[in-house]
C-alpha cells in the first residue's frame, strides 16, 4: 500500500528500509530553483524503537504498512515476557514485555497488541481484572 509524502502526518505509520515506523516529526523545505519541495521526516520503529529518517520529494510515494491492533489477556508473566491469549481467536503466544509497561503487565490484565509484517509487540495495558 502506498501513500504520497504530502499525505503523511505525525502519528501515521510508514515503512523505512522495510521496517514499520511511526512518524514523530516532519520538516518541509520550499521548492528551489531546480527542484521540487522536499520532506524530511523522522520516525521511530514500532518493534525496535530505533530512530530513522527519510528525505524525499513531496510528490514521491512511500510504502505504508498494514497494522492490526488486537486485544489480548495476560495468562502468565515471567521476568522478561508474557504469555498472552488473543481475545478473538483464543490463540496463545508469548511476547517480550516493554520496559515502560513492566509494572502494568500482570496475570489477568488486558493489553493491546500491535501486529505488522509478521511481528507482534505489546503496545499498552488496557486494564486489569
Amino acid at each position: 500500500m502506498y501513500s504520497s509524502m504530502k499525505e503523511i502526518k505525525p502519528g501515521r505509520f510508514i515503512l523505512i528500509d522495510g521496517v514499520p515506523c511511526r512518524v514523530v516529526e516532519m520538516d518541509f523545505s520550499a521548492p528551489g530553483k531546480h527542484g521540487a519541495a522536499k520532506v524530511r521526516l523522522t520516525a521511530v520503529g514500532i518493534f525496535d524503537g530505533q530512530k530513522r529518517s527519510l528525505l524525499k520529494p513531496s510528490s514521491a510515494d512511500v510504502e505504508v504498512p498494514v497494522i492490526n491492533k488486537t486485544k489480548a489477556q495476560v495468562v502468565s508473566v515471567t521476568e522478561a515476557s508474557a504469555q498472552l491469549m488473543d481475545l478473538q481467536s483464543y490463540e496463545t503466544y508469548e511476547l517480550p514485555i516493554p520496559e515502560d509497561l513492566k509494572e502494568g503487565v500482570k496475570g489477568g490484565a488486558e493489553v493491546e497488541v500491535m501486529e505488522s509484517m509478521g511481528k507482534r509487540a505489546i503496545v499498552r495495558v488496557l486494564g486489569s481484572s
